[in-house]
C-alpha cells in the first residue's frame, strides 16, 4: 500500500520540484515581450537557416511549458506566430499544448484524482456522474472561454476520471479558435506593446458564446430530464 502511494504521488512531486527550481532560478525573468521582441530577427534567421530543428525546439519547449504549467505560454503562441506563420505555427502550437496538457492531465489523474475518489463521498459522486455525462460539453466550455485559465482546465477533468482520449480531443479542436487569434497578432510581433491589449471585448465575447453553444446539449439534457420528475410527479 505504501508503496503504490508513492509511485501515485513520485510524478507530483518531481514536477513540484522542477516547477519550483525554475521559478527560484530567475529564470523566467528573462522570458519577456520586450526580450522576444528584441531577439526576433535573430530568432528568424535560424528558422530560417534550419526549419526542422528550430520547429521541434519551439514544440519541445511549447510542450514542457504547458506541462510545468509555466506562465510564458502566450509568449510562446505569439513568437510562434512570428517565427512559422498563421497556419504552420497555429498547428505546431495546438499539438505541442495538448501534448503539454496530457502530461499535467496524466499528472493530476494518477495522484489528485485518485486520491480523491478514494475518498469521495456520494456528493463527489453524484457531481462525478454528471461530469462523465456531460464531459464533452463541460471540457469544451473550459478550452473555448478564455476566463478559464488553461492551467485549471487542465486539472478539473482529471478529479472526475475524464478519459485522456476525449480530453486530447477536445483539447485540440477546442484551443484552436483563441490560439489562431494569438499565433494571427503574433505575427506582427513587432509592434506588440502589452499582453494586456491583445484580445478585444469582442472576441471574448464571441469565444464566450461559443462556450456556451457547447453547453447547449447539456441544458437540454437538464430540462429534459427536470421535465421528466415533474411529470412523474
Amino acid at each position: 500500500m505504501k508503496n503504490k502511494k508513492i509511485k501515485q504521488f513520485l510524478p507530483l512531486g518531481l514536477f513540484a520540484i522542477v516547477v519550483t527550481d525554475i521559478y527560484l532560478s530567475g529564470l523566467l525573468d528573462f522570458v519577456s515581450l520586450e526580450a522576444i521582441k528584441e531577439q526576433r530577427v535573430y530568432l528568424a534567421e535560424l528558422v530560417e537557416q534550419n526549419p526542422i530543428a528550430t520547429g521541434i525546439a519551439f514544440m519541445g519547449i511549447y510542450i514542457a511549458t504547458v506541462a510545468l504549467s509555466l506562465p510564458i505560454a502566450s509568449l510562446l503562441t505569439l513568437l510562434g506566430g512570428f517565427l512559422f506563420g498563421l497556419v504552420a505555427g497555429t498547428l505546431m502550437i495546438v499539438v505541442s499544448a495538448t501534448i503539454g496538457a496530457s502530461i499535467i492531465f496524466l499528472i493530476a489523474k494518477s495522484a489528485i484524482g485518485e486520491s480523491l475518489r478514494e475518498k469521495a463521498g456520494p456528493f463527489y459522486n453524484k457531481v462525478a456522474d454528471n461530469m462523465r455525462d456531460n464531459a464533452i460539453q463541460y471540457m469544451f466550455f473550459t478550452r473555448l472561454v478564455p476566463v478559464v485559465p488553461f492551467f485549471i482546465a487542465n486539472i478539473l477533468p482529471a478529479l472526475f476520471n475524464i478519459k485522456l482520449r476525449h480530453f486530447m480531443m477536445v483539447t485540440f479542436v477546442g484551443i484552436i479558435p483563441g490560439t489562431a487569434v494569438y499565433v494571427n497578432i503574433g505575427q506582427s510581433l513587432a509592434t506588440i506593446e502589452s499582453l494586456g491589449d491583445l484580445v478585444s471585448p469582442q472576441i471574448l465575447g464571441a469565444f464566450t458564446l461559443l462556450g456556451l453553444f457547447a453547453l447547449i446539449p447539456t441544458f437540454i439534457k437538464i430540462i429534459k430530464s427536470k421535465h421528466g420528475k415533474t411529470k412523474n410527479h
